[in-house]
């Protein structure tokens, strides 16, 4: 450990900080030491507002000193914003985490990371699809960033360890509190094939409703592009949309979720809402049916688009889906694979 000490990690369970202000604060001080030492006033001074908390840094010294031991214990590493291991998409948007801890590896900087969100509940059409676009990118050495959840995300993950790229997750709760339990087998795979598993929250903290749209802006930072394969309006998906919209980076919609517009609208009772990915073609999003799309879309060259293009669901799902026919067949095993109700 540097001169810095734990002084990262104190910033960042400090109360009553918005995470601009926190970067201030590690910008601010070199030393765990200095920061301790420093008076309310200097601190208002910084950000520039007064203080609504009680300002008392060593209070929290055996909080972050228990976070540091339980990373080490759990072999979970950490990289602070002031450390060049930090991921450099992260430090262009608004609201970086000030600590970010991962087990397995960090994204490769200099690799294109695409991120594949979408509703837990999808369509069989939707989850194929994403299958089978996360393979091919996988198959071209790009890697996927997802949230880890079931349906859209899942698929999507399994897709790019198929394909095999190192695939990334960036969860709601503490590295070491996977959620939910039933991919736990998933991350397990993410970590053997070389990938990691990201998040802002410190070993132990379970996953609540707010860490999730919270960790949605983290999926869009380190993704180049946003898929969104499915989804309907009111989703964690649709977070992420907006917040790749706000960070600048390309905004996609899957061909299976921007089908007819009007398709919830005419049926209210609609199995799978897609109305959301729906008002976003609407809206100008590009549609994407494979990998080469996106491929098309980043200007690469014409044979590695070629080399891209997919091949159907039904022949190559077989092994996440052992003995599944086509049509209605594949339908059925998929909706038993993701527990949907047809």
């Amino acid at each position: 450990m540097d001169e810095r000490g734990l002084l990262d990690m104190i910033i960042a369970r400090l109360p009553g900080f918005s995470y601009p202000e926190r970067i201030l604060l590690c910008e601010s001080f070199n030393r765990e030491t200095d920061l301790i030492q420093s008076s309310a006033e200097s601190i208002e001074r910084i950000i520039a507002r007064k203080l609504k908390e009680p300002w008392n840094p060593a209070g929290f010294c055996p909080v972050a000193e228990r976070d540091a031991k339980m990373a080490k214990l759990r072999r979970i590493g950490w990289v602070s914003w002031a450390s060049p291991a930090y991921p450099p998409l992260l430090r262009e948007i608004y609201d970086p985490p000030p600590v970010l801890f991962f087990r397995g590896n960090l994204p490769d900087p200099e690799k294109r990371l695409v991120g594949i969100v979408g509703t837990r509940r999808p369509s069989p059409q939707a989850a194929a699809q994403a299958y089978d676009i996360a393979r091919d990118l996988g198959r071209r050495g790009i890697s996927v960033v997802s949230g880890l959840a079931l349906g859209i995300d899942a698929m999507a993950s399994w897709g790019n360890l198929e394909g095999g790229a190192p695939t990334f997750a960036v969860l709601g709760s503490g590295v070491d509190e996977v959620y939910p339990s039933a991919n736990r087998p998933l991350a397990k795979r993410i970590l053997d094939n070389g990938g990691g598993l990201l998040s802002e929250y410190p070993p132990g903290a379970g996953a609540r409703k707010w860490t999730f749209p919270a960790r949605n802006r983290l999926i869009s930072a380190l993704a180049w592009g946003v898929l969104v394969v499915e989804a309907p309006e009111r989703s964690g998906a649709l977070i992420t949309a907006r917040q790749s919209l706000d960070q600048g980076k390309d905004l996609w919609v899957a061909s299976a979720g921007a089908e007819a517009a009007g398709y919830a609208a005419r049926r209210k009772q609609a199995l799978y809402d897609r109305r959301g990915t729906a008002k976003l073609a609407e809206d100008g999003a590009g549609i994407i049916g494979s990998a080469a799309d996106i491929l098309r879309e980043w200007n690469w060259r014409i044979e590695e688009i070629e080399n891209a293009a997919l091949s159907t669901a039904d022949s190559e799902l077989r092994d996440v889906l052992p003995e599944c026919g086509g049509g209605r067949a594949l339908a059925a095993d998929l909706a038993r694979f993701l527990d949907i109700d047809l």
